[in-house]
């Protein structure tokens, strides 16, 4: 006669052994991961850890120099463009430190114990589109010139953490549907000004390529306001206190 079944010892969780036979009674033992149990406390070590991280007061200070710092190379990055740039457009050129300008003021009251909720929106949608954008852009860079860019590689890493940050942030922020109207119109705004206008960052070579540019930028936009709606503004939202 022969026999089937299997037999689950759990030895330490999230990990199973299970044992069980097959038609030609051949015992076969597997190692599995409990899914659910994993999640779940991967979940609980985030919230645990990593959110008081990101509360703890000497973090937020190391945090907001690293900022300052990156705005203010930022701004330098920047000045080659802006020599050729008329006035009236220099506010709306240097996207990505001005997106981390306003995660400072962000950082400074969240250091005095106050929330400014229109640094808030403006730092959050900011920071996490010019992120995003700036990674794709590197990325395509490096690959329409069939080459690695050291320079690429540190703008994909820097611009990469300026989004992480904006995001993992997301509890912490108390900004309202007037603040982050105010966001949504600041970037498309920036949309009009550097694709109409011409004022967008310089990436030498992709020029021909700029009306698709112009185009995957507009529902970038458009999908991180969504983003930003779901994770800051919705009412059930997930939602931490700082201090």
């Amino acid at each position: 006669m022969k026999l089937t079944g299997r037999l689950i010892i759990v030895i330490k969780r999230p990990f199973k052994i299970v044992c069980s036979t097959s038609r030609k009674n051949n015992l076969m033992i597997h190692f599995k991961l409990d899914a659910e149990y994993f999640a779940s406390s991967l979940k609980m070590f985030w919230g645990k850890n990593v959110y008081q991280l990101l509360a703890n007061r000497s973090f937020l200070r190391l945090l907001l120099v690293v900022n300052l710092l990156g705005a203010i190379y930022g701004y330098i990055w920047y000045l080659p463009q802006l020599q050729l740039t008329k006035v009236q457009f220099w506010l709306f050129v240097p996207d990505s430190p001005t997106a981390i300008l306003f995660f400072v003021f962000v950082l400074i009251a969240f250091l005095g114990k106050k929330h400014w909720p229109l640094m808030e929106a403006l730092a959050f949608v900011c920071l996490v589109k010019y992120g995003i954008w700036a990674v794709g852009m590197n990325i395509f860079l490096m690959l329409d010139q069939k080459m690695l860019l050291l320079t690429s590689v540190m703008l994909l890493l820097s611009h990469g953490l300026m989004a992480l940050e904006g995001i993992l942030y997301a509890p912490f922020y108390r900004f309202r549907i007037s603040h982050f109207m105010i966001a949504a119109v600041w970037i498309l705004h920036n949309d009009v000004i550097d694709y109409l206008f011409g004022q967008m960052p310089i990436y030498m070579g992709l020029e021909r390529y700029l009306p698709y540019i112009g185009y995957a930028t507009f529902w970038l936009s458009v999908l991180v306001l969504f983003f930003v709606y779901q994770k800051a503004v919705r009412k059930d939202r997930f939602k931490l206190e700082l201090y």
